[in-house]
């Protein structure tokens, strides 16, 4: 029996939850519905969170398992790819919230036109929309 997902959370893992709380709190333009040591969410949609959760938080649970988070930072590991209406507003917003940029907005074989960013801890932010 195929699995019906009722919610979907991502998580990333960062070096300084409220580094990381504070700029994404800016970029998204909302504040998390979900901010406890360890934990911070944000709802993007009805069915639709990101979570950043403390490198040292996963690096309990994950043991001697996997390699410590810390040893990844600045590798990109991830991609947060969000489309919009306006993705010139939106590319100079996350400009001016302290993201740094990968690519300007620009036309892509796949349809979109997307720039791209990362955030504090190097994870890949693309915003993005259709192209008409």
């Amino acid at each position: 029996m195929k699995p019906v997902f009722q919610h979907t959370l991502f998580i990333i893992y960062v070096a300084d939850q409220n580094i990381s709380r504070n700029f994404y709190t800016a970029l998204l333009q909302t504040s998390p519905t979900l901010d406890v040591p360890g934990m911070t969410e944000f709802t993007l949609s009805d069915t639709c969170k990101l979570g950043l959760m403390p490198n040292r938080g996963i690096a309990k649970i994950l043991g001697s398992h996997l390699p410590h988070p810390d040893t990844g930072t600045g590798i990109p590991r991830c991609e947060i790819y969000l489309t919009v209406a306006d993705i010139q507003a939106v590319f100079e917003h996350a400009v001016a919230c302290g993201a740094k940029i990968i690519s300007a907005p620009e036309n892509r074989d796949w349809g979109h036109c997307v720039c791209y960013l990362t955030d504090p801890d190097g994870h890949v932010i693309a915003f993005a929309r259709e192209i008409q």
